[in-house]
C-alpha cells in the first residue's frame, strides 16, 4: 500500500511524523521502502543522520528526480508498506504521488487557518484522478499539552464534520521529544520510550497499521481437533450463553 503524507501548509510536521512512523515500520518487521519527494530532503537527512550513528533497523530512503510514478509501483509491487514525504515546493512530484497513492495522511495543526488549508487541499484532490476508494486520513499536529487550551478539541470537532475523510482522534502533541529524537536520527519511541511522546505516537501508529497491534505479528497456533469415537464433535455456541443467562434470570426471580 502506497501511503503519502503530504499538506499544503508548511510546517505541519510531515516529515517528523514520516520519520517515526518509517523507523517504526520497520521495527514491526513490515517490508518497507521510504521515498522523500520534497527538494529540502529533511527525511533523507534524518535517515543519514541515523547511519552515521550506526542505528538499527537501518533506514534506507530513496529521493529520486525522475520515473517518479515508476518507482513507486515498482515499490509497491515490491514492498507490503511504502511511505512517501511531499514537499510543498515540488508540486510536480507531489501530483504524481497523489495521483497513484492509496491513503493520504494530513497532519492538521490546531488553528483556524490550518482547517482552511485543508479544506483547500481536499478540493484539490477532489480535482484530481486519484484512485478509487482511496483514504484521506487527517489529524492533528502538535497539539498545546495544557488542558485549558480549547483549539484542539474545536479542530477536532471541525474535522468530524468534513465529509470523505477519516479523522484519527489520537492527536500528537507538541513536545520537544519529537524535536530532539528528529534531529538525533532516533523515532521517539527509541529515544524516549516511556516519555507521553512516545505513547502518543505508538497509539496513532497502531491506528494507521491495526493489522500488527501490540508489536509484532504472533505466529498462528495450530489448531487441535480432537475426534471422538461415534460422537461428533460439539462447538460451543451463544445459544448455550444465552440459556445460562436465562437461569441467571428465573433464579433472581
Amino acid at each position: 500500500m502506497i501511503t503519502v503524507i503530504g499538506s499544503l501548509k508548511g510546517g505541519s510536521g510531515k516529515s517528523t511524523t514520516s520519520f517515526n512512523l518509517a523507523v517504526w515500520l520497520l521495527t514491526q518487521d513490515f517490508t518497507t521502502a521510504i521515498f522523500d519527494l520534497d527538494p529540502q530532503q529533511t527525511l533523507a537527512d534524518t535517515a543519514e543522520c541515523r547511519a552515521e550513528d550506526d542505528q538499527h533497523p537501518v533506514l534506507e530512503v530513496d529521493s529520486p528526480r525522475t520515473r517518479i510514478k515508476d518507482k513507486l509501483i515498482e515499490a509497491d509491487k515490491a514492498h507490503a508498506e511504502v511511505l512517501v514525504d511531499i514537499g510543498n515546493s515540488n508540486m510536480s512530484a507531489a501530483k504524481t504521488a497523489y495521483l497513484i497513492a492509496d491513503r493520504i495522511i494530513i497532519p492538521v495543526l490546531p488553528s483556524q487557518s490550518d482547517v482552511w488549508s485543508l479544506q483547500r487541499f481536499l478540493k484539490t484532490l477532489e480535482s484530481l484522478d486519484t484512485k478509487p476508494g482511496i483514504e484521506i486520513v487527517v489529524f492533528v499536529n502538535r497539539a498545546d499539552t495544557h488542558h485549558a487550551v480549547m483549539e484542539t478539541r474545536e479542530t477536532l470537532a471541525v474535522l468530524k464534520q468534513l465529509p470523505n475523510i477519516t479523522v484519527i482522534t489520537r492527536v500528537l502533541s507538541q513536545r520537544l521529544g519529537f524535536r530532539r529524537s528528529f534531529s538525533e536520527g532516533l523515532g521517539i519511541f527509541e529515544l524516549e520510550p516511556r516519555s507521553k511522546a512516545a505513547a502518543e505516537f505508538l497509539l496513532f501508529a497502531h491506528k494507521l497499521y491495526p493489522l500488527r497491534r501490540g508489536g509484532k505479528k504472533p505466529p498462528q497456533k495450530k489448531k487441535t481437533v480432537i475426534r471422538l469415537a461415534q460422537k461428533p464433535a460439539v462447538r460451543k455456541t451463544p445459544l448455550k450463553r444465552s440459556k445460562k443467562t436465562a437461569s441467571k434470570k428465573t433464579r433472581t426471580k
